[in-house]
């Protein structure tokens, strides 16, 4: 008895001389403001993932994470009634929509989930099961526009100059491609993003632009589209800044991943056509060694509309995408005896452009930034951390394609818990930038990937 009273009394004696450790930090908001927070983007901080838009996702949005840790400092201030706004045009319930990588089978697609599937050799596996959209966007879309406006204006697909383009809130029925902000824009068929944003009067600003401008091209392969040429990239990025902080709204601002951190473009090796000597020797001789084929990895061959045959054997440097038909590289030689369309390939002069973009674009966004007086997430560094493998509350999280945790099925965008731990990264920007102490989230509630 006396022993457990002696060890009451050390145990009682430890508690008090931990007493100041153990008192919750006074959380401050600095030299910002949080008070009317509005988010201005593309994919990344809608909560696009799994292909798709839908409400699960949107719930958790970078910026909507983040406003849930500005508003613990509210509440701990005993005012809870000063948290920060923040209002989204949710999807209703189910699986959403989004844009389908081959609009040659449907404009659009529901969110991509997991499930199992037979492939060509009749072996059975789980894949990500993509669900074509039969109905229209109109008939499926988010909520229309309710009580004066939404603060976040991050518009699926997106581009920069887009934030500009009255064009934008034209309806999907009436011709727009983007089925999204002509729902909830202050004047649909006539508002631009830049002024919608402008007209709530933000004081504190959440911008992730460009990635749109870049990744729009690199996901069809740069078939049929351009990459905004980094003059432009910085007027449009001046003017939204200094539009936007002309009532002296402080932000955040983060700049492009590369692409070789995401697995839609690194999954299927450029040189993953693996041979033995007797197919090398035949392949050889049915080409007339036309491209060399040896003992091991061997490059596959591409549509290539820059040479002068058509075609070309893959080398590194140069990417296949994850919508390439799986089926037909596998069981009908897609890539050795049929060239592999040009849609899902990015070649090396492609190949240049982007990261040559994402160069430029984040040297620009650095240069911004500064100017503005933003806080900088370098997300660049930060995925490719995210290649080797980090550690949050106890658990490895990683960009490998499903295992890793961070990104959704897509192979792009991030899952619930990948947006959590990059609603962090703004965080830690934020109080860095602006003397805060906001708490980093833990993402309750958020979702990896779903199995069967």
């Amino acid at each position: 008895m006396n022993y457990k009273v002696y060890s009451l009394a050390i145990l009682l004696v430890v508690v008090a001389s931990c007493g100041k450790d153990l008192d919750v930090p006074e959380l401050s908001a600095g030299d910002a403001n949080f008070s009317q927070v509005v988010a201005v983007g593309g994919d990344f901080l809608s909560g696009y993932q799994d292909g798709a838009l839908f409400k699960e996702g949107q719930e958790k949005s970078i910026p909507k994470l983040l406003t849930l840790q500005f508003s613990e400092i509210y509440f701990q201030s005993g005012s809870p009634t000063a948290k920060s706004k923040f209002k989204q045009p949710l999807m209703p319930y189910g699986l959403g929509f989004g844009f389908n990588s081959k609009k040659w089978e449907s404009e659009f697609i529901s969110r991509i989930t997991l499930g199992y599937k037979v492939n060509c050799e009749d072996t059975e596996s789980l894949s990500p099961l993509k669900n074509i959209i039969s109905v229209s966007p109109s008939s499926a879309g988010m909520q229309y526009l309710v009580d004066g406006g939404y603060q976040n204006l991050a518009i699926p697909s997106a581009t920069i100059a887009d934030m500009f383009d009255p064009a934008l809130s034209v309806s999907y029925g009436d011709g727009n491609s983007n089925p999204f902000y002509g729902k909830f824009a202050l004047n649909p068929g006539t508002s631009k993003v830049i002024n919608d944003v402008a007209m709530l009067n933000p004081t504190f600003l959440v911008l992730w632009l460009g990635m749109e401008d870049i990744y729009n091209y690199a996901s069809v392969g740069g078939h049929n589209v351009d990459v905004l040429s980094a003059p432009l990239f910085e007027s449009y990025l001046d003017s939204v800044l200094s539009i936007l902080t002309y009532g002296g709204a402080k932000g955040v601002i983060a700049n492009i991943p590369s692409l070789d951190d995401f697995p839609f473009y690194t999954l299927v090796p450029p040189r993953g056509l693996d041979l033995t000597l007797s197919k090398a020797d035949s392949l050889n001789n049915l080409t007339g060694n036309l491209f060399g084929f040896v003992e091991g990895s061997n490059g596959f061959i591409i549509e290539d509309p820059g040479t002068t045959s058509g075609y070309d054997q893959m080398g590194e440097g140069e990417y296949i995408l994850l919508n390439v038909p799986l089926d037909s590289m596998r069981c009908d030689f897609l890539g050795v005896f049929t060239q592999i369309p040009d849609r899902y390939v990015i070649d090396s002069i492609e190949a240049n452009i982007i990261k040559g973009a994402i160069i430029n674009y984040n040297n620009i966004i650095y240069q911004k930034a500064a100017q503005y007086g933003f806080a900088l997430v370098d997300m660049n560094n930060y995925f490719s951390t995210l290649t080797t493998g980090i550690k949050w509350n106890g658990a490895d999280y990683s960009t490998e394609f499903v295992s890793g945790g961070f990104l959704s099925l897509d192979g792009y965008h991030p899952n619930q818990k990948g947006y959590g731990l990059i609603a962090n990264e703004f965080i830690k920007a934020i109080n860095s930038q602006y003397n805060a102490t906001v708490p980093t989230g833990n993402c309750q509630g958020c979702d990896g990937i779903k199995f069967p």
